[in-house]
Order: C-alpha cells, then sequence, then structure tokens
C-alpha cells in the first residue's frame, strides 16, 4: 500500500513539473508572438504557480486524511482481534484451571502396603 501511495506522489509531482515546463514554453511562445507582455507573462506564471501549489496542498491534506482513516479502521479491528484472542486464551486458563482441579480431586492416593 506505501508503495502505491509512493507511486501516486511521484506521478503527481512528475505531472506537475512536465506541466509547469509546458507553461513556461508556452508563455514564452505567447512573448514572442507578442500576444501578451514579459509582465503579463510573469503574472500568470506566478499565479499558476500559486494555485498549483495551492492545489497539491489541498490534496496532499486529503490524502493524508485518507491514510489516517485507512489506518485507523485497521488499528480498530487489530484491537477487536487482540480483545477476542485475550478473551479465548482466558476461557481457556480457566477451563485448564478447572480440568486440572478435577483431575487432582480424582486420583486417588498411593496405598502402602
Amino acid at each position: 500500500m506505501i508503495d502505491v501511495i509512493k507511486k501516486t506522489l511521484l506521478a503527481g509531482v512528475g505531472a506537475a513539473v512536465i506541466t509547469r515546463e509546458k507553461v513556461e514554453s508556452a508563455l514564452g511562445d505567447f512573448v514572442q508572438q507578442g500576444k501578451v507582455s514579459t509582465a503579463e507573462a510573469r503574472a500568470m506564471a506566478e499565479k499558476i504557480a500559486a494555485d498549483g501549489r495551492r492545489e497539491f496542498e489541498h490534496s496532499s491534506h486529503e490524502l493524508a486524511e485518507k491514510i489516517r482513516e485507512a489506518f485507523a479502521g485497521i488499528d480498530r479491528r487489530a484491537q477487536q482481534r487482540l480483545d477476542a484472542l485475550e478473551a479465548r486464551v482466558a476461557a481457556l486458563e480457566r477451563a485448564a484451571a478447572t480440568a486440572a482441579t478435577v483431575a487432582a480431586d480424582t486420583v486417588e492416593p498411593p496405598t502402602r502396603d
């Protein structure tokens, strides 16, 4: 599960790098064509970068919350299984103690001849 999460995060980072390169390239083309000024291109790049950071932080927060929820469920199920096992061991210990007491009561002491 951890590998899947790592691969997903790395894919997201890779996509962000590719997207940034494409944005910079497109803005550079617009500047060369005279469609936008260098200042406008810089402002657009900063806005796109800020939006990307905000989206990344939001996605990271959501992912962390989902991971916490998943592990909480695992912890809860593990605790339930542990509680059930402890109850079974206690029952077996009581049964063994009862059986030992009954066996001790039914054994006749050795006789002397």
